[in-house]
């Protein structure tokens, strides 16, 4: 099975239009369709229902939809690391949310950086989860990333385990206690991912919430490294005994056979077992 059928199949059942997906192929609708009832024949199943009303995703269509676009990424990404592998100064490339990597970032690269295998290592900077995607279409070497994540194609080592603080303003009345539980909150130890994705999900970075949680918003839920290196004026730091911790791993693509990588894979769990990964505490 060649790499264009998949293509086209996807962007129809992304779009579930065949003229949509012509134009956003930048082909016309005629040979597109071809193409699917053509890649239909070759793997011997309907992938479309068809009707009156337009097209749907077959159940086997749904299957073959998720198992095409890990192959397709799988070729964008063998292609990238290809070409820098092929570059006359190679580099690794490290993705990470900015203000989420637990205060291990510096020492990392800077053990890193004396290591035989080391090489430059270019830091890319991204949103909320999304270094597992970045890895996968091979755009970054290696992520430090929070769990959960989805973790398809991808090998991790756990690096710390963090308690997790409430981010309060001074003014809230929570604020006079030292010491809170998740009921405090409001919230249940189930509740906490759905409660802290909520957040993310409006796109905001660190400084935005903590600007919002000084000037009297809702509280939120932090990894406890935050209070120490993120002091901010109007905002206290409490901690929360029953939450769950916050757990950074370090990812790579399990297909992956870079030493240099290897060595950074090394680097990190070592630094993070020199700070006490294990046992992080507020």
């Amino acid at each position: 099975m060649e790499s264009r059928p998949l293509r086209y199949f996807v962007a129809v059942a992304e779009e579930l239009n065949f003229t949509r997906a012509a134009e956003r192929l930048g082909i016309s609708p005629p040979p597109l369709s071809r193409a699917i009832r053509n890649l239909e024949k070759e793997v011997g199943v309907a992938l479309f229902d068809r009707n009156t009303h337009g097209v749907a995703l077959s159940p086997a269509g749904e299957v073959l939809l998720a198992e095409a676009k890990i192959v397709l990424d799988a070729l964008q990404a063998a292609e990238r690391r290809a070409q820098r592998a092929a570059a006359t100064e190679p580099k690794l490339i490290l993705a990470v949310k900015a203000d989420g990597d637990a205060g291990l970032l510096e020492p990392i690269l800077a053990r890193f950086a004396s290591e035989p295998a080391g090489i430059p290592v270019a830091v890319r900077l991204c949103g909320w989860h999304e270094q597992p995607q970045l890895l996968r279409q091979g755009e970054a070497d290696a992520a430090l990333v929070h769990e959960p994540f989805d973790r398809t194609g991808l090998d991790a080592e756990t690096l710390i385990h963090e308690p997790r603080v409430a981010a309060l303003a001074a003014s809230h009345p929570l604020a006079a206690r030292d010491r809170l539980t998740l009921s405090d909150l409001e919230l249940r130890p189930d509740d906490v991912e759905q409660f802290i994705n909520r957040h993310r999900g409006q796109g905001r970075d660190l400084a935005q919430l903590l600007t919002l949680v000084g000037l009297g918003g809702p509280p939120h839920l932090l990894p406890a490294s935050v209070a120490a290196r993120y002091p901010r004026p109007g905002v206290v730091y409490r901690s929360v005994a029953d939450a769950p911790h916050s757990v950074l791993a370090i990812a790579w693509p399990q297909q992956s056979r870079s030493t240099a990588t290897a060595a950074l894979v090394r680097v990190a769990c070592s630094v993070a077992d020199a700070v006490g990964g294990a046992e992080a505490t507020f």
